[in-house]
């Protein structure tokens, strides 16, 4: 059977590494796919240069910014493929493999979702992401497997893994008719995690492939330490808690994180000299508490 890919890429006042994207993707991919761009609130109409300059690709131009999910969702809906590619704008390809994704993810009809293996861009471009170990019951700590190693080979293994990267996944068609779209709730972070969670419970496995490498260059939009950032982490831990823990386990998971991981983030970012971050993780604790949770 052959199959489709749609890519899904979302953009956000970053036309640059967008554009660089699609140029990978257009000069070094030969498998059958259209491509997908969601200007998702951006100041300028950056989906009018995107088509302009690559008049193949589908663009989709949202006024306002709906946040990581929500911009994806666009593009879902527009998607034709029976399978969807979801690449951060601010990743790129160098390597024509796209289609051992695609067989991976069609090998088994209980596979659901596949990752490439990903790469941090810049020099010495070790290992962003090898898979993931599963979150801890109370604490939601868990490791990203080869996080910052050389990439020596060994990682080069096909593995199931608890969760996927949002940066790079492809996800089947039908998993979303039976596990919905991407929770919009959380805007930023931890929707993707929060997603696996609803396809494993539906019955599909999640898939780490390192056939195919994807080179991340890793929180252009937001910062890599911006209050920005600070509030989406810290609200959407605790809400993921709140989602996916039960009775008790969700009470004890939730107060861990108010205790202890709340009151250290603060005093860390107070010894940084960071207020502002500071700040923004007490107001991400109220958010939680305001905020309808489903």
């Amino acid at each position: 059977m052959n199959h489709f890919v749609s890519v899904i890429t979302v953009n956000y006042n970053g036309l640059e590494d967008t554009l660089a994207l699609l140029e990978s993707l257009y000069t070094i991919n030969t498998f059958p796919l259209e491509v997908i761009v969601v200007d998702n609130g951006s100041v300028a109409d950056e989906a009018k240069i995107i088509k302009e300059k690559y008049p193949e690709a589908i663009t989709v131009r949202s006024e306002k910014n709906l946040g990581f999910a929500g911009g994806n969702n666009l593009g879902i809906k527009k998607a034709k493929g029976d399978a969807l590619f979801f690449l951060n704008n601010d990743t790129v390809i160098r390597e024509d493999g796209i289609s051992h994704l695609v067989g991976e993810l069609f090998s088994h009809e209980s596979t659901g979702a596949v990752s490439p293996k990903i790469l941090f861009h810049f020099p010495p471009r070790n290992i962003q992401f090898a898979g993931y170990t599963e979150l801890t019951k109370y604490t939601l700590r868990n490791s990203i497997i080869g996080f910052d190693r050389p990439d020596s080979g060994i990682y080069n293994v096909v593995s199931e893994s608890c969760y996927l990267h949002g940066a790079a996944m492809m996800v089947k068609k039908e998993v979303v008719e039976k596990a919905g779209m991407m929770p919009e709730i959380y805007f930023l972070y931890y929707e993707e995690l929060d997603w696996c969670m609803r396809m494993r419970e539906n019955g599909y496995r999640l898939i780490y492939n390192p056939a195919f490498t994807v080179y991340h260059k890793e929180s252009r939009s937001t910062g890599q330490n911006s209050p920005f950032r600070t509030f989406y982490i810290v609200r959407n831990r605790l809400l993921f808690a709140h989602r996916n823990r039960k009775f008790m386990t969700k009470y004890i998971a939730v107060s861990y994180q108010l205790m202890f991981v709340l009151p250290k983030e603060i005093l860390v970012q107070l010894f940084k000299g960071r207020s502002d971050n500071a700040l923004s993780a007490i107001k991400a604790a109220i958010s939680f508490f305001r905020m309808n949770k489903y």
